[in-house]
């Protein structure tokens, strides 16, 4: 059986070391909200949509 690796994301690794631009946000939410979309109705969407949200409002704090 194969062992599935879960890569850390672009905006984890940058977030981390505090360098989340809004660019990043961008690209990043717009990655969420084709998944979302493609989902839409299971729990784990809402959770994904609200871990989206949260990221934008951090990156947009931050650049202004």
């Amino acid at each position: 059986m194969a062992e599935i690796i879960k890569f850390r994301s672009k905006a984890d690794i940058a977030e981390e070391n505090g360098e989340l631009d809004l660019i990043t946000a961008i690209d990043v939410a717009i990655r969420d909200l084709r998944d979302i979309s493609e989902r839409w109705g299971d729990e784990s969407v809402r959770i994904q949509a609200d871990e989206c949200r949260r990221m934008l409002e951090r990156a947009y704090a931050a650049a202004v």
